[in-house]
């Protein structure tokens, strides 16, 4: 049975379906959250602090901007990992039918989500980014973020389960950034740069990555 093939605004529902559901909070909620703070024994002649007494410094009550937007403002600072695999076909790869690329399927195996969004950046850097109109790729071959996330499924990395949760991370992280709208009205908002389609995607892959996905 064939596979079917989904369009960019397809992907966006199924990944905002599954973004609102109980299940997907579960997975988010408490990721930014680090282990405890080790506990440094007190220096020779200080006091022991009493049972009553905090055996950490509060030091959140030192901040000027809360923990969580720290968070956020680190993970958008930070690139993604380069993903492994094979490198993309060239110029003319990226105007081709993606069922040209179909043999690039052949025996790979599921890759994480924050690894499936590195290639979809790969893809956005490569053979560019496109924000109207909202399709799969223009004449050029450029894609839009929902596209770049199809195509890196097209060329081989990630299953369609993948993909959608690789787009959850995605609302996620634009959620964080207090877009309450899906990614496809997002790409094409007047303004829409290439650059600010590249920070999502490394802010929502290093997301991923770091709560385990």
């Amino acid at each position: 049975m064939a596979t079917p093939v989904l369009t960019p605004d397809q992907l966006d529902a199924q990944a905002s379906r599954l973004y609102g559901t109980g299940a997907w909070r579960e997975i988010v909620s408490g990721w930014e959250h680090t282990a405890p703070e080790p506990v440094a024994s007190p220096l020779p002649g200080e006091d022991r602090p009493s049972s009553g007494q905090d055996r950490t410094a509060d030091w959140r009550s030192l901040l000027s901007v809360p923990v969580e937007q720290l968070i956020d403002d680190s993970l958008r600072a930070l690139l993604a990992a380069p993903p492994p695999g094979r490198p993309l076909p060239g110029r003319l790869g990226a105007v081709l039918p993606d069922r040209v690329h179909a043999w690039r399927r052949v025996g790979q195996a599921d890759v994480r989500p924050s690894v499936h969004l590195g290639h979809a950046r790969q893809i956005l850097a490569e053979w560019g980014w496109q924000n109207t109109p909202y399709r799969l790729r223009n004449a050029r071959g450029a894609r839009c973020v929902c596209g770049a996330l199809l195509t890196a499924h097209r060329l081989g990395y990630g299953s369609t389960a993948t993909v959608d949760r690789a787009g959850a991370w995605l609302i996620t992280e634009l959620r964080s950034q207090g877009w309450a709208g899906l990614i496809g009205p997002w790409n094409r908002a007047p303004g829409r740069t290439a650059a600010d389609a590249l920070a999502l995607v490394d802010a929502a892959a290093r997301r991923a990555a770091l709560a385990g996905h």
